[in-house]
């Protein structure tokens, strides 16, 4: 799923792209990607582009018949797409076609297409439009901003629930736009156990794990703009060669040369150091554990052993 420094490089580019311009069409080749009946598909039409926001990991348009830099109530049209795992956008040429098959809708514009694709069978990818700010902040599920909050703020979302640390930073009620992906690299990087509850944890370790937020969504952010420049963002992937943990079970620690360990879970799965994160000790995997079960290690020593 794409996760908010994904969808912060996709807001860059649509405002390189898109911010001024009219939207010509809207063409829907799934009816099941509208989640709104009213307004029509079609209102954005004739509309210009006016404003570019994240809400969690939302995109959201706002139209208008003027410059909106801000979003504001009233009258305004707003264009929302939740790209959910496996929705992603595309910038083509005017009057692209609609790929078959993972096409689900397109936006038009005199100087290019936006395309929202999806793959596989499950349709989960939506559009929403709605008239007013106030309509579009009704999807929001009332996460804090990470990068914004101050430690006073940041501790008091994080200590509002006793929860693990992967569950709170995953939750769009507690964080905005952190998933499975960036919460593995984050608390690789502030050396904490993906299951201490949040009840448990110290002021350091707090502090520890609000300057990991800041500086690994940051600095993920800054790696895909670079990587993108001034093209279309088109490797928005949840797994990523140079990230420190998630998707890397098996492989060496890029710390401390220890074997990355996971938790599976459903159809999700945990990446972790034992070494670095939890004093070596594993954390049982669900998918194994129940069929190993005494015989199941608790430690890295005895998983080598």
């Amino acid at each position: 799923m794409p996760e908010l420094p994904d969808i912060v490089v996709y807001l860059e580019a649509l405002e390189a792209r898109v911010m001024g311009q009219t939207v010509t069409g809207v063409r829907i080749a799934s009816p099941a990607v509208l989640r709104t009946y009213e307004p029509p598909y079609d209102a954005p039409v004739g509309k210009k582009v006016a404003s570019l926001h994240r809400v969690g990991k939302r995109v959201v348009l706002g139209l208008g018949d003027d410059t909106l830099p801000e979003p504001r109530s009233g009258d305004d049209l707003y264009v929302v797409v939740h790209l959910m795992v496996a929705g992603r956008l595309r910038w083509d040429v005017p009057g692209k076609t609609i790929p078959k098959k993972v096409g689900l809708a397109a936006l038009d514009f005199e100087n290019g297409t936006l395309m929202l694709t999806e793959q596989g069978t499950k349709k989960r990818a939506g559009i929403w439009i709605m008239s007013g700010w106030e309509d579009v902040l009704s999807l929001d599920r009332g996460g804090v901003e990470p990068l914004e909050v101050g430690s006073e703020e940041f501790a008091e979302a994080l200590r509002a629930e006793n929860r693990t640390l992967k569950r709170a930073l995953t939750d769009p009620r507690i964080f905005s736009g952190i998933g499975n992906a960036y919460s593995d690299e984050i608390l690789w990087s502030a050396k904490l156990s993906p299951v201490k509850r949040t009840a448990q944890m110290t002021d350091d370790e707090i502090t520890r794990l609000h300057e990991a937020v800041i500086t690994s969504l940051g600095e993920w952010t800054q790696r895909l703009r670079d990587e993108v420049g001034d093209d279309w963002p088109t490797k928005v992937t949840a797994f990523r060669d140079d990230m420190a943990v998630h998707g890397k079970f098996g492989q060496p620690c890029p710390r401390c040369g220890s074997k990355v360990q996971r938790i599976v879970y459903s159809a999700n799965e945990t990446n972790y150091c034992a070494n670095c994160q939890t004093n070596g000790k594993l954390l049982a995997d669900r998918s194994l554990s129940r069929l190993l079960k005494d015989d199941w290690p608790k430690t890295l020593e005895e998983l080598e052993g």
